[in-house]
């Protein structure tokens, strides 16, 4: 989302508000007392300075919103009219200039990559190579993306399973149809065992009535039906029996379906199938919109604030890419609880964006966060808090992260947050270190997981503790342990025994005295010799300090490339 001058734009237009100045007003002039020749003014006023009426201030806005035409109408009325939305459709033909739509369009394809750190955008490859697929296989008279057939696969791909009768001819009908045999016209089924958004099984029926290769999109199943209103032909099972007449097909409804032996249930989910149109030909729903609209229009919230607390940190995962773990951390007694059989339930929607200085988006994330508690313990799991972690892989650079988050049982309850991210490079040549990470747990995670699963680095399990801000220091009490994790990078190697030599040293530090109240020393070959990365992971007791404001420092000292690097982080013992 585009955090700048044109975003502000793209609502006034899309909402139809216009800033004008207001008009001078002028008294009225005796025209005796009119400028004569060689007076020194003008013999009539200039029509250039003439104020203008408010019908020609409309008119002149009109005028400078370009048409809609070429490349840009192709583009909103073929190439992406089945997954627009209407908001995006509306705000798309407001925009002024062709630089807007342009950026408009980028936006639009960046939304919906499913990988938007990737250059090439998977979603727009498809959508496309889907478009070409309809055109050279569903055309009837018109370009197969027009066709209902082609709508459909270009919206949902293709399906699981077709049953299909090109050329009609006899039909066995099934019990919930009536039962019996008759002719078709050319008709297809399609079978997607699952569509997000709309349900588990889904038949999607076309008919070619013409006969001439247009399939259109029906909820009528009688409608392939060829001998339908031929009398005495085409009977149904109970129609044959005489337990039923054809007449009465025709006596209202969506689907004129015979009475067969399992038809009772037929018209009470007529309305189901007309909810299953209506989701059909509906775009795709974009999740969260409510706070991407918060995000990208910087809204004041009009409701209580929901407050919550971010972290982020750095860690190398190649010489090109870095993984940003985002904690955010939430206050139970912040959240929503809704009790329903003896179980209270909240629910907070998560938004998360990072864009680059010239406003690209290159990551997304979404997810919903769900805190349960049996009802009788609810108000002592007030006082805890819940975690919700994303790790982001970024190039080094300078981005933006926001954050929107909502509380689904109070829908007012938002919570908005924005911060510069710099995301540091690690040289091959420079010794470099991950953040320095204070956490509740450290434990190693089973081979499956490794790699996997919130709070997880490698093969190590680490939620980091949060605070308000990166000043605000994190804190333990006595009873508790204090643990952290830092990586360290481009170690030295030597090259006759191919192994690192460097000292790794840890210091807990009384940051009222700067005295040091615990110190140990390491090598790095103990961490692993012939690796160029370490990972430094302790657990230390806290029980044996007094209450107050501590630092835990890791140093390193390569002794191969003669190079030291050091990283702190400060925490309180309650």
């Amino acid at each position: 989302m585009i955090f700048n001058g044109r975003s502000i734009l793209f609502v006034a237009l899309g909402c139809g508000l216009a800033f004008v100045p207001a008009s001078p007003i002028h008294a009225q002039t005796d025209p005796s007392l009119q400028a004569r020749p060689g007076s020194g003014q003008d013999q009539e006023a200039d029509p250039l300075k003439r104020p203008r009426s408010d019908e020609e201030m409309r008119n002149a806005q009109k005028e400078v919103r370009q048409e809609l035409k070429g490349a840009y109408k192709s583009w909103l009325d073929q190439d992406v009219t089945y997954i627009i939305t209407d908001e995006e459709r509306k705000a798309f033909k407001n925009l002024s200039n062709d630089e807007e739509r342009e950026a408009f369009i980028e936006q639009f394809w960046l939304r919906r990559n499913p990988n938007p750190d990737s250059p090439d955008n998977e979603f727009r490859e498809e959508h496309y190579r889907r478009i070409q697929y309809a055109n050279d296989h569903y055309a009837a008279g018109k370009p197969g993306w027009k066709t209902d057939r082609g709508h459909m696969y270009i919206a949902f791909g293709p399906p699981d399973s077709t049953d299909s009768h090109p050329s009609g001819g006899t039909y066995q009908r099934p019990q919930d149809e009536g039962g019996g045999e008759t002719s078709t016209f050319p008709f297809e089924v399609w079978h997607y065992r699952y569509l997000e958004g709309i349900g588990e099984n889904i038949d999607i029926e076309f008919v070619d009535t013409c006969q001439c290769g247009d399939y259109h999109f029906t909820i009528d199943r009688s409608e392939k039906d060829a001998l339908a209103k031929v009398p005495g032909a085409g009977l149904t099972q109970w129609e044959e029996m005489g337990m039923a007449k054809k007449a009465d097909r025709f006596k209202g409804g969506f689907e004129n379906l015979g009475a067969g032996p399992m038809t009772s249930q037929n018209q009470s989910k007529e309305f189901d199938r007309i909810e299953l149109a209506a989701k059909l030909f509906a775009p795709p729903p974009v999740k969260f919109r409510d706070l991407e609209s918060a995000m990208s229009e910087h809204k004041l919230l009009s409701g209580p604030i929901f407050p919550f607390d971010v972290r982020t940190d750095f860690v190398k995962v190649t010489s090109s890419t870095v993984l940003v773990p985002v904690t955010i951390q939430i206050k139970n007694r912040d959240i929503t609880f809704v009790t329903k059989d003896g179980v209270a339930k909240g629910v907070v929607n998560i938004l998360g964006k990072v864009t680059t200085l010239t406003h690209k988006t290159v990551q997304t994330f979404e997810d919903t966060v769900e805190v349960e508690q049996p009802a009788e313990l609810l108000e002592k799991s007030l006082d805890r808090k819940s975690i919700y972690w994303k790790a982001v892989p970024l190039l080094p650079g300078l981005y933006r992260l926001d954050i929107a988050i909502k509380d689904v049982n109070n829908p007012d309850h938002l919570g908005i947050y924005g911060k510069s991210l710099d995301v540091p490079a690690y040289h091959d040549e420079k010794l470099g270190t991950s953040s320095l990470i204070l956490a509740d747990q450290i434990y190693p995670v089973s081979s499956h997981d490794i790699g996997q699963g919130s709070c997880v680095i490698g093969n190590t399990h680490i939620c980091p503790r949060v605070t308000t801000n990166p000043a605000t220091p994190v804190s333990y009490k006595r009873n508790q342990d204090l643990n952290f994790w830092m990586q360290v990078y481009n170690l030295g190697i030597n090259d006759q025994t191919k192994s690192n030599e460097a000292k790794v040293t840890y210091q807990i530090i009384d940051s009222a005295t700067n005295t040091v109240v615990f110190e140990k020393q390491q090598d790095s070959k103990d961490f692993g010799e012939h690796s160029d990365q370490l990972t430094v992971e302790k657990t230390l007791p806290v029980a044996g300090l007094q209450p107050g404001k501590y630092k835990v420092t890791i140093k390193i000292n390569d002794e191969i490339s003669k190079q030291e690097i050091a990283q702190s982080a400060p925490f309180v013992v309650e």
